[in-house]
């Protein structure tokens, strides 16, 4: 039997991005399909690479609240957790600046929070990055998704030699 590969195109396809169902206030992600289910890790993933591409979202009281106490302990096993993946990001929604200022209701000092990032950036090798807003956030997780998953299917077409 003669088999002749086959060339699927894939030019038009768009990666479905998993939301985690224990995310309280998903962000409003409208470029891309979105679905429901449960992440091992970060709170928003791609179907089908859900164990490579991983995002984990925190607001700013959220990542301050994470920089003291026992949260502190249980947010550091997430952003172990991460380390395994090709594509990781904590991000936070929020300015540097509403951190440096101290604009939130905490009092663990700025500086803390900073270095705090600063340190779990070289620690657990995820990369940190701010948006200002939701919508901002949703369009990079989206931007993101996209090209992670357009780098996974150049691969898989180099694997099959059609480079």
């Amino acid at each position: 039997m003669n088999r002749t590969p086959t060339t699927l195109d894939l030019s038009d396809a768009r990666p479905t991005i998993i939301v985690d169902s224990r995310e309280q206030s998903p962000l409003p992600i409208r470029r891309l399909p979105t679905v429901r289910a449960g992440l091992l890790a970060g709170d928003y993933g791609i179907a089908g690479a859900d164990t490579l591409f991983a995002v984990e979202r925190k607001s700013i009281p959220d990542i301050v609240s994470c920089c003291a106490g026992s949260n502190r302990d249980r947010f550091e096993r997430e952003l172990c957790r991460l380390r395994g993946y090709r594509f990781k990001r904590l991000l936070i929604v929020g300015t540097q600046g509403e951190i440096a200022e101290g604009r939130y209701r905490s009092n663990v000092r700025p500086a803390s929070v900073l270095h705090s990032l600063a340190a779990w950036e070289c620690r657990y090798d995820v990369p940190v990055a701010f948006a200002p807003t939701p919508h901002v956030a949703a369009r990079q997780v989206a931007a993101w998704a996209s090209w992670f998953a357009r780098e996974l299917l150049r691969t898989a077409d180099a694997l099959k030699g059609r480079a």
